[in-house]
């Protein structure tokens, strides 16, 4: 395979990721078909005090094996909570996430390296007019209840997003360019494009089960949350779930790579840092992610304790509402007509001092920002000459002011056209201390130059942004290998089709010259050409000033060694845990041996689910699982 992850992609199956700690890729075999149905589903259910059984190549159980081992439950504490289940419409962090570890994609990110490795596709070859892409679908994948998986499933995936404009919502930039997908034969999948594309060896898109969501109905409406287990391809299976509380998933006894070495997966929603952090420290949960300077300090010492820090994929950016408006040309929203100035935005932009963000509230923790891709990702990191550079200049950034019209009162405030003076209203997640402090420092440099700044910290964020009905925001991404899908949200293509129609925008940017810059990048397959164009869009999206990158915060964890034996991260050397390009930490994390020998030693309880043989249930005590959910919106992706 060509190591370059955006190179040619392969005519033959790779080989599967290198160097997973203390695991086997295909460490276990895969039951028949008749079998792993009864299996999981009896699998699901919860169990008291039962161990997994082993299965061997044959599907047939191995004697003996697990049978004293303590249920083992992983939990994750995350400060953010799920937009929806539902693939098609989910956008942040956190629900990505578990959509990964629920659904397979095609292919998937070599832990050490980004490069495309296998996923339910073991090998993709183009046309020579690279207008035809043919991927070979594994034989021995199959969705939880059994079923196998084919092309089918995904030929139906890749047309709903190209027929159904709700389906599109997430991660509709994927399919634009496509002409038609059809699946000829069970494991071969053919995808014609309109013209060529360069992202085919990295569709992030999770896979669905077409016998299960053929029967969705509206997926607009479709929460993906009403019935457990959840049918799904990838190494854990979604078996619970209760909004801005946790959402749990169970070891996937079936999947193709092998089942997880934790029985079951639980993320925990803490509304509060410190919090989290106390209940890390009590044993009650195994990992907490997103540490501020002063907590990662506290751990570093703290016995059993390992505290991860890493350079992120992530950017935290000032963003401001240009005028949120529809692709039909139709305008909404209430954002103040002063920022469709460029020179007011880079106004408030000059103002801010980004060395201070990095050294005060950061303290060291990130990196100072400049280009839309974070450093991490080297190929495509841009940085502004010395002439180009927003520099922190308050002198400049009043004289900018002045020349847009907005002049100081008799008080020193800067009044708008009707007279009054100009106070914008900034987006700041409640759950996010960094956020706050940012947003202190900026209410004093824009009082500086006679702005009033008022900072609403909301659980709730998406409804205002979507709704645009705000001023600035803190804006922040994860960044993956391949970043094309993070350079579609600030096309034309991206705006809803009226107002409050579902979009993929970020901040309803719509520039012809960066959409015409996407199209080449997208279209072309040289890495070296390919990674310029995708500079000279970071060049144009600073220049307009609609947004400004602040800093790259670093990946800051940590977890419980007296749980965790091992995880991947990623990428393997200085990389991060949560939130990574694939499934990868979880389904490699081995439990330390004797598991919970700390705080509130032993298994931790709220285990569930024990793996029975066909209709065979090892341990009494079975339940079902109906917890419905309630729909509420977080900070984005």
């Amino acid at each position: 395979m060509d190591p370059d992850p955006h190179g040619p992609p392969p005519t033959s199956p790779a080989p599967p990721p290198r160097a997973l700690p203390a695991r086997t890729v295909a460490r276990r075999g895969v039951p028949s078909a008749a079998l792993a149905a009864a299996l999981v589903l009896l699998a699901l259910l919860p169990v008291v005090g039962a161990a997994p059984a082993s299965w061997d190549g044959t599907g047939a159980r191995v004697s003996g094996q697990d049978e004293d081992r303590p249920r083992r439950t992983l939990k994750v504490a995350v400060s953010q909570s799920v937009d929806s289940l539902n693939p098609f419409l989910a956008t942040r962090l956190l629900s990505t996430s578990v959509h990964r570890l629920m659904y397979e994609n095609l292919t998937n990110y070599d832990p050490a390296d980004s490069r495309p490795v296998p996923g339910l596709a073991t090998a993709w070859k183009p046309s020579s007019d690279k207008l035809t892409w043919t991927y070979t679908i594994r034989e021995n994948a199959r969705w939880s209840d059994g079923t196998p998986v084919t092309a089918r499933d995904a030929a139906w995936t890749f047309t709903t997003m190209m027929t159904d404009e709700d389906a599109a919502t997430a991660n509709g930039s994927f399919v634009t360019n496509f002409r038609e997908v059809t699946a000829p034969g069970p494991t071969r999948l053919v995808i014609r494009l309109k013209k060529p594309q360069a992202t085919m060896a990295a569709l992030d898109v999770p896979i669905v089960p077409r016998h299960i969501w053929s029967k969705a109905g509206d997926l607009a409406e479709f929460t993906n949350d009403r019935t457990f287990p959840v049918v799904g391809s990838g190494p854990f299976v979604l078996t619970g779930y209760k909004a801005d509380s946790y959402v749990r998933l169970t070891a996937n006894p079936v999947f193709w790579r092998g089942a997880p070495e934790f029985h079951e997966l639980v993320f925990t929603y803490y509304k509060d840092g410190d919090a989290a952090v106390a209940a890390l420290r009590k044993g009650e949960v195994s990992f907490v992610q997103g540490l501020t300077p002063a907590q990662a300090r506290a751990l570093a010492d703290e016995p059993g304790i390992t505290v991860n820090d890493a350079p992120g994929r992530r950017f935290l950016a000032l963003a401001t509402n240009p005028g949120a408006r529809a692709q039909d040309g139709q305008t909404f929203g209430d954002g103040h007509p002063s920022l469709r100035d460029p020179r007011v935005r880079r106004a408030l932009f000059t103002a801010v001092d980004r060395d201070m963000i990095v050294d005060k509230v950061f303290q060291g923790y990130a990196v100072r920002g400049e280009g839309y891709i974070p450093p991490r990702f080297s190929r495509y990191h841009w940085r502004p000459a010395a002439g180009q550079r927003v520099p922190h200049d308050p002198g400049q950034a009043a004289r900018l002011l002045d020349e847009a019209g907005y002049r100081r009162n008799a008080e020193g405030l800067r009044t708008g056209a009707d007279g009054k003076p100009i106070t914008y209203r900034l987006l700041c997640h409640a759950t996010d201390p960094n956020d706050k402090a940012i947003g202190r420092y900026l209410q004093e440099w824009y009082a500086e130059l006679g702005l009033g700044l008022r900072v609403d910290c909301l659980d709730n964020v998406t409804d205002p942004w979507t709704a645009g009905e705000y001023d600035l925001a803190f804006d922040g991404w994860s960044v993956n290998p391949d970043p094309d899908f993070v350079l579609s949200i600030h096309t034309c293509a991206a705006l809803p089709a009226t107002p409050g129609a579902p979009g993929a925008t970020d901040n309803f940017i719509c520039d012809p010259r960066y959409d015409g810059l996407y199209g080449r990048q997208r279209a072309e397959y040289d890495p070296a050409a390919r990674a310029a164009l995708v500079r000279r869009m970071q060049s144009r999206l600073y220049d307009t000033g609609y947004m400004n990158v602040l800093a790259y915060p670093n990946a800051v964890e940590a977890y419980r060694s007296d749980r965790i034996a091992s995880i991947t991260t990623m990428p393997e050397q200085a990389g991060n845990i949560y939130g990574q390009d694939g499934y990868w930490s979880w389904w490699s994390a081995t439990p330390a041996e004797p598991y919970g020998a700390g705080p509130q030693g032993g298994p931790p309880t709220g285990a569930l689910v024990g793996i029975a043989a066909a209709g065979t249930l090892l341990a009494g005590g079975a339940g079902a699982l109906a917890l419905r959910r309630r729909r509420t919106v977080d900070d984005r992706e």
